[in-house]
């Protein structure tokens, strides 16, 4: 796992990458002093995991945070315990505070890894665009490969699929199936469409912040505010 440590004390910086060898799971992919030197070498390397102190020179740890369109896992590091609290607030996996202790340290990487794990394990079980599945609506039946479907469009208490020219319906909520397929492919855009990444054709900025995605064969999908952002952060390189 790549992880970057971020503390505009060289000592401090030294003495956490000294411990963080004993741990075969993490690969240190570089180091920062401020946020300015931090936010440029997250967006460069894209770690998976920062070490981020709280107390920095210029812009603070929250600060940087809140400046990232990505934001990778982050264990906090700092000599102050009053920040602990809002530290969660911002989903952090753990706070050390300083000296880091190694039984600490060593506490905070498993809950890293468990979380990876939990991760792949339920990315392995997602509905991907390869898997193919079997459609039935009245007397019709078909096989359909997802990366075929557009977009799954709440129809009553039934969710319509649109695929070639077809629009069967099938008794399963848009929630259940936003909980099967692969969020890296499907994306909900609203309470009512789930849309396939792959046949978005343009975007245009729309009401309040929001956005319309138009997709390939003439279907116009309206995007929720809050999922605008959700959208932005998925597609961001």
């Amino acid at each position: 796992m790549k992880a970057l440590v971020i503390d505009d004390s060289r000592l401090a910086r030294n003495e956490l990458k000294r411990l963080l060898k004993e741990f075969d799971a993490i690969n240190i992919c570089g180091e920062a002093s401020d946020a300015n030197e931090a936010k440029e070498k997250i967006e460069a390397d894209k770690p998976e995991l920062i070490f981020l102190d709280i107390q920095m020179p210029g812009k603070n740890g929250f600060e940087l945070l809140e400046d990232l369109e990505v934001v990778p896992e982050v264990i906090f590091t700092t000599a102050y315990d009053q920040y602990a609290l809002k530290a969660f607030e911002f989903n952090a996996l753990d706070y050390l505070q300083k000296p880091i202790e190694k039984d600490r340290l060593a506490a905070a990487i498993s809950k890293v890894i468990e979380k990876k794990e939990k991760l792949e394990l339920a990315d392995s079980n997602y509905l991907t665009p390869q898997d193919q599945v079997f459609v039935k609506d009245g007397e019709r039946c078909w096989f359909v490969q997802l990366s075929d479907v557009r977009i799954f469009e709440v129809d009553g208490n039934y969710t319509k699929i649109y695929f070639q020219d077809q629009r069967p319906m099938i008794p399963r909520t848009l929630n259940y199936l936003e909980s099967r397929l692969d969020p890296k492919a499907f994306f909900r855009a609203n309470r009512q469409q789930i849309i396939n990444l792959k046949w978005v054709e343009r975007i245009e900025p729309w009401f309040s912040g929001s956005i319309r995605i138009y997709l390939k064969g003439d279907h116009e999908v309206d995007v929720s505010r809050r999922q605008t952002q959700r959208f932005k952060e998925l597609m961001s390189i």
